[in-house]
C-alpha cells in the first residue's frame, strides 16, 4: 500500500481547484496501469467540488509508480476563474507519498500501542451500511492520535488502513516537531515549494507541458 496526498497547503481557492483537477488526474492514471485507489481523508475547499488537501491509498502492482510521479510540487499554469483580470497565472500545490510498509515506518506504530474501537458506519453507503459494525476508530495510545476509517466493508481491511494512516500522521509529526503530534494534522501541508515544480500543468484542462 502506498500513500499519496494532494495539499493546497495555505494556497488561495485557485490551489484547491488544482487539487481536484489533480485528483481527477491520479484517478485515470492509476484506472489506466491498473491500480486501485481508496480515499482516506479530504479537506474541501471554500468552492463547491474544490479540495484543499486528499488523502488516497494506492494498491497495486504499478502503485509505487503512479506515486512517484506525482511526489514533489506541482505547477498549474492558467488564469484565476475566480479573479478575472487577476496578475497571477502560477498555482503551486504539493504531492507527498508515503510508504506505511517500508522498513524504516513499520515501528512507528506498534500494536501494543494501538487501541480499536468498532462502530457502525455512518453517510452514504445505500442498503448495507448500517448492518454491520464494519467501521474502525484507531487510537494511538501514547499520542492521542485517533483516526476513523469506514471505507471497507470488513474491520479486517479497515484497521489496515487505520494501521497506515496512523503511521502517516505519526511520520509527518515526527518529521517536524515530535511534541506537536497532538496539535498538528497535516504538517506537510506548509512544505510546498513553489518555483521548484517536478510537473507543469497548463490551462483549464489541465494538459502537462
Amino acid at each position: 500500500m502506498i500513500l499519496l496526498q494532494l495539499t493546497a497547503n495555505t494556497g488561495p481557492e485557485e490551489c484547491c481547484l488544482a487539487v481536484r483537477k489533480a485528483l481527477q488526474l491520479v484517478l485515470r492514471e492509476c484506472t489506466n496501469a491498473g491500480v486501485s485507489v481508496q480515499l482516506l481523508e479530504d479537506v474541501p475547499g471554500d468552492q463547491p467540488g474544490n479540495l484543499r488537501s486528499v488523502l488516497l491509498a494506492l494498491e497495486g502492482d504499478a502503485a509505487h509508480a503512479v506515486a512517484l510521479r506525482w511526489r514533489g510540487s506541482l505547477q498549474w499554469s492558467c488564469p484565476s476563474p475566480y479573479r478575472p483580470g487577476h496578475k497571477r497565472k502560477n498555482w503551486f500545490i504539493g504531492a507527498e507519498v508515503f510508504e506505511p510498509d517500508a522498513p524504516n515506518t513499520s515501528e512507528a506504530v506498534q500494536e501494543k500501542d494501538l487501541r480499536f474501537e468498532t462502530l457502525r458506519a455512518s453517510g452514504p453507503g445505500g442498503q448495507h451500511v448500517n448492518k454491520t459494525d464494519s467501521a474502525v476508530r484507531a487510537t494511538h495510545v501514547p499520542t492521542g492520535l485517533s483516526v476513523k476509517v469506514q471505507t471497507e466493508r470488513s474491520q479486517h481491511a479497515n484497521k489496515r488502513l487505520a494501521r497506515a494512516l496512523l503511521a502517516h500522521k505519526l511520520a509527518n509529526a515526527a518529521a517536524n516537531d515530535a511534541n506537536a503530534a497532538r496539535a498538528e494534522r497535516w504538517l506537510q501541508h506548509y512544505g510546498v515549494e513553489r518555483g521548484n515544480a517536478g510537473r507543469v500543468f497548463k490551462g483549464e484542462k489541465f494538459i502537462e507541458k
